[in-house]
C-alpha cells in the first residue's frame, strides 16, 4: 500500500510542482491551502507524513506542527519555508517537526528527507500497533486449543516463563507468536514492567538502530533531541522482537552484546548504557540455515536459541479449527452485530479440509467475512470463495473426496443465483438437467 503525503501550501504552483516531484516517487499526495482543510484531511485520510508551509493563511506552519503531533503522534511534519529563520527552526524542531528546510535552495533534499520521515513514520505506527495488541493480555489460559500440538507447546513455554531465559519462538506467519511472546511474559516476574513489541522485517536498518537504542541529538538528520530507545523503554521487562531473521548484521552483533552483557550504546553515543531487559524473539526463518549461508550470526543463533518453542502450524492441529472457529464467531458476531449462532457441518467440514497455508490469522479472516456476509443465523459453505474450495481441492490430493468438492461447489452457484438453477448451472457450466441430478445425488 502506498503512504500518502499531505502537503499544505496556500502558493498554488509551487504546492503543484512539489506533488508532482513527490508522485513522481510513487507516494499518493493530497494537497490542502490551509491549516484547516490540512487537519480535515488527517482527520480523515492515512496520511504519514505532513509537508507544511510556515506561512499559511490561517496558522502558524512551525505552531501547525505541534497540534499535528499531540493529535497524530506518529504522523511526521516537515516544514517548508521561503523566509527561514534560527528561531523558528529551533522552534519547529522542538515542537516535533522531522525537518525544516528552505525552498529553493534545499530543493534536492526534499525526496532523501520524505522517505526517511515515512519510514521513521511507519515504524511509529507499526510498534504502535503490535503494542496495542499485545495490550489484550493473553496467558497461557487464553490460547485455545486442545491439540497435542499446541498442548505441547504451551506446557513446554510455561516452563521458561518464570525464568530470565531468553525465548526463540518459530512457527509460520500467523500461528500466534506474539500471543505466546505475552503469555510468557504475562507469567513471568517481570509481569509488572514493560512489555514492549517491534517487528524487525519492515524498517530500513538506520531508523531500526535508532529505535531500539536510541540516539542523541544530531547523530543524523531528523535527530532534534536525545531520544531512548526501546531497550531503555523495556528496562526491567521484556523486548519481543518479532521476524528478528530480518535484522541485518551489524544490529545483531549489537544485539549480541546486550544479551551477553546487557549494555549497549545510542546511535552517536560513546557512552554505555546498562539494562535489565528479557529478550523474546520470534521468526519463520531457518536461522541455523541463515546462519551457514552467512545471513545470521552463528554466535547470535545460539544465544537466541537456549530455549526454543516451536508453534505449530493450523494444519498440525486441525481438532483445534472447530474451537478456534466458534471462539472468531462470537466475537465478530458481538462486534459486528451480527446475531450468527453457529457453523452448520457442511462449513466446518469445509473448514476442516482447507490447507490453512495462513494459519490462524486466515481462519480468522475466513470467519469475519463470512459474517459480515451471511444472512441467517448459520454460517454455511456458499458464504465461502470459489478460491477456498480450489485450495481444499490441492490440500486433499490423492484422499479427495469429489463429491464433496462438487457438492460445496454447487452450494455456492445456487446461492450465487439466488436459487435460480438455470442460472446456477450456467454459472458450474454444466447442463441443467445434470444440476437438477446432482441436486438429487446430494440432496441440497
Amino acid at each position: 500500500m502506498l503512504s500518502t503525503i499531505l502537503i499544505v501550501e496556500d502558493e498554488n504552483k509551487f504546492g503543484g510542482l512539489l506533488s508532482r516531484i513527490i508522485e513522481a516517487e510513487g507516494y499518493n499526495v493530497l494537497q490542502a491551502q490551509s491549516a484547516r482543510s490540512g487537519l480535515k484531511f488527517l482527520e480523515n485520510e492515512d496520511i504519514r507524513v505532513v509537508i507544511s508551509d510556515v506561512k499559511l493563511p490561517d496558522a502558524n506552519g512551525v505552531e501547525l506542527v505541534k497540534r499535528i503531533k499531540d493529535m497524530y503522534p506518529h504522523v511526521e511534519v516537515i516544514n517548508l519555508t521561503a523566509f527561514g529563520s534560527i528561531k523558528d527552526s529551533v522552534k519547529a524542531m522542538k515542537n516535533g517537526a522531522f525537518d525544516y528546510i528552505m525552498k529553493g535552495d534545499d530543493n534536492d533534499r526534499i525526496i532523501p528527507i520524505v522517505n526517511k520521515a515515512v519510514e521513521k513514520a511507519n515504524l511509529q505506527l507499526q510498534v504502535s500497533q503490535l503494542e496495542k495488541k499485545l495490550k489484550h493480555h493473553h496467558t497461557f489460559d487464553t490460547i485455545l486449543g486442545k491439540s497435542t500440538a499446541i498442548t505441547e507447546a504451551i506446557t513446554f513455554a510455561r516452563k521458561v516463563a518464570p525464568t530470565n531465559t531468553t525465548a526463540l519462538l518459530l512457527g509460520e506467519t500467523g500461528t500466534g507468536k506474539e500471543i505466546f511472546a505475552q503469555a510468557i511474559h504475562e507469567e513471568s516476574d517481570r509481569r509488572n514492567k514493560p512489555l514492549i513489541a517491534v517487528n524487525c522485517s519492515s524498517f530500513s536498518d538506520e531508523l531500526l538502530k535508532s529505535e531500539l537504542f536510541g540516539h542523541l541529538a544530531g547523530s543524523f538528520t531528523g535527530a532534534t533531541k536525545d531520544k531512548k530507545g526501546l531497550f531503555e523503554e523495556a528496562d526491567g521487562g521484556t523486548l519481543f522482537l518479532d521476524e528478528i531473521g530480518e535484522m541485518n548484521l551489524d544490529l545483531q552483533a549489537r544485539l549480541l552484546r546486550v544479551l551477553e552483557d546487557g549494555t549497549f550504546n545510542r546511535v552517536g553515543d560513546s557512552k554505555s548504557t546498562k539494562v535489565n531487559v528479557r529478550i523474546i524473539a520470534a521468526t519463520n526463518k531457518d536461522l541455523k540455515h541463515e546462519a551457514e549461508n552467512n545471513r545470521f550470526r552463528l554466535d547470535l543463533f545460539y544465544r537466541l536459541a537456549v530455549f526454543t518453542i516451536h508453534l505449530p502450524p493450523l494444519a498440525d492441529r486441525t481438532e483445534d479449527i472447530e474451537i478456534l472457529g466458534n471462539h472468531f464467531l462470537k466475537d465478530f458476531s458481538n462486534k459486528l452485530n451480527r446475531k450468527i449462532k453457529k457453523m452448520d457441518d457442511a462449513f466446518l467440514k469445509a473448514l476442516n479440509q482447507h490447507s490453512w497455508k495462513g494459519n490462524i490469522r486466515e481462519l480468522k479472516n475466513v470467519i469475519e467475512r463470512s459474517v459480515i456476509i451471511a444472512n441467517g443465523d448459520t454460517l454455511t459453505p456458499d458464504l465461502l470463495h470459489f478460491d477456498f474450495f480450489s485450495d481444499s481441492l490441492e490440500n486433499q490430493g490423492s484422499t479427495l473426496n469429489l463429491a464433496t468438492i462438487e457438492s460445496q461447489y454447487i452450494r455456492k452457484a445456487m446461492s450465487q443465483s439466488k436459487g435460480n438453477k438455470t442460472e446456477a448451472s450456467k454459472l458450474l457450466g454444466i447442463g441443467l438437467s445434470t444440476l437438477y441430478r446432482k441436486i438429487e445425488d446430494y440432496n441440497l
